[in-house]
């Protein structure tokens, strides 16, 4: 991954770590535009262990992404990403 990732402190309350958070989005299989919220963007990757990840971010520029949402995906979370 070769963009910056910053991280709100809320990106974590769910039990989620920063180095899981960089795994799913090195594996993620889906990160598409959030339609019901506007230039925030969704991915679905999966963290050490295998386990499916919800990320939300919002690009701060070309080389920079802003993580403030990350748990274990959730299905309504999956459909919303069209998977």
């Amino acid at each position: 991954m070769n963009v910056v990732v910053e991280f709100n402190k809320s990106a974590f309350q769910h039990g989620i770590s920063k180095e899981d958070i960089i795994i799913a989005f090195k594996t993620k299989i889906k990160d598409a535009i959030i339609e019901e919220l506007p230039e925030k963007y969704g991915v679905i990757g999966f963290d050490r262990a295998g386990n499916p990840l919800e990320i939300i971010y919002y690009p701060i520029d070309d080389n920079t992404i802003y993580v403030f949402h990350a748990m274990k995906a959730r299905n309504s979370f999956i459909k919303l990403l069209d998977l």
